[in-house]
């Protein structure tokens, strides 16, 4: 029976059933306009991370230490602004255009991760942004190479192992400042104090007060709770801090043997809601930032559009001659 004989009710109960036996959903496959909607909201809300998220590093390509250090980092920040047009382009197959979600970025009605309205002070930072900000990503993206929105499935692979480099990579600078000299680690140690918090923050609110957790996790969009992913972070990052003598900043982290995983406090959940508000240390500036490149890059998307119309001329231009010789012959 063709999905035009069915009504919403039915069409829906098949939708489910296809994403319960683990088919991928594809673009041309029908699908609820709330699941379209929520994967644009995640996908572009991705991307936009991804995007945003060059700034805190990318000012310190001109300033890392070494030759080697400033070639990574350029690596690791071109890197980042791959995956934004991989995720755009995933998410213009759902149907939106690239200039909307823009639009939507400059005006404040979507979203990026809270995280990357914070300010990388000092060389540290960098480090602790790959081992802590990228090693969180990580964590949550590994399972979203399982989502049921194919394209979205396809382009978390490449994603998730160009972040695993960019997590070992910050790790690995980390480590050279915990081994140098007193100040070099107290530099790590108060970088490590500044973006523990907000790592952990990445992955939302709690699954109780999650606004679109439920539902996510029944399209199967999402895999795994909020809870249970920041759960993961902790019980893996807490042993590399010691591995490195670094201190994780909260005086409850402590090892739970009855639950098998580490008990930690409460995060600052008013702080947490007041940057994803636009009350952030860098909101603003982070915004105006982008809001400029995309203004000064307005030339290279107007020599595109020129140069599609000269190609629509050109075929305009060959179709007409051979209409002309048709009727001459």
């Amino acid at each position: 029976m063709s999905n035009f004989n069915c009504d919403s009710t039915e069409l829906e109960r098949r939708f489910q059933l296809r994403v319960d036996e683990e088919q991928r959903i594809e673009p041309k496959d029908w699908m609820p306009e709330k699941y379209r909607a929520n994967l644009i909201r995640q996908i572009s809300q991705h991307a936009h991370s991804e995007v945003i998220g060059m700034q805190p590093e990318g000012c310190w390509i001109t300033r890392a230490p070494t030759l080697h250090r400033k070639i990574v980092l350029l690596a690791k920040v071109q890197d980042e602004g791959g995956h934004g047009l991989y995720l755009y382009s995933a998410a213009e197959t759902l149907g939106v255009s690239r200039e909307e979600l823009i639009d939507r970025l400059h005006s404040g009605s979507a979203k990026y991760a809270s995280i990357f309205n914070y300010p990388s002070l000092t060389w540290a930072d960098v480090g602790i942004i790959g081992w802590l900000v990228d090693g969180a990503a990580i964590v949550n993206q590994i399972t979203l190479q399982r989502t049921s929105y194919g394209p979205y499935a396809r382009a978390m692979v490449r994603v998730c192992k160009e972040e695993s480099f960019h997590q070992r990579q910050g790790y690995q600078s980390v480590m050279a400042l915990a081994r140098g000299s007193d100040e070099q680690k107290a530099m790590a140690q108060d970088a490590l104090d500044r973006w523990w918090w907000p790592s952990l923050m990445m992955f939302g609110p709690h699954d109780g007060e999650s606004a679109h957790s439920a539902q996510s996790m029944k399209w199967k969009i999402k895999r795994e709770s909020n809870d249970s992913l920041r759960q993961r972070f902790v019980d893996q990052t807490v042993p590399q801090a010691e591995y490195l003598g670094l201190r994780i900043p909260d005086s409850k982290l402590r090892w739970n043997e009855e639950r098998g995983h580490y008990d930690f406090g409460e995060i600052n959940w008013e702080e947490f809601e007041n940057v994803i508000s636009g009350n952030g240390p860098c909101n603003r500036q982070r915004l105006a930032h982008h809001v400029q490149a995309h203004q000064d890059g307005d030339w290279v998307r107007e020599a595109v559009r020129a140069y599609d119309r000269k190609q629509l001329d050109r075929v305009g231009a060959t179709e007409a001659a051979g209409n002309r010789k048709k009727h001459a012959a």
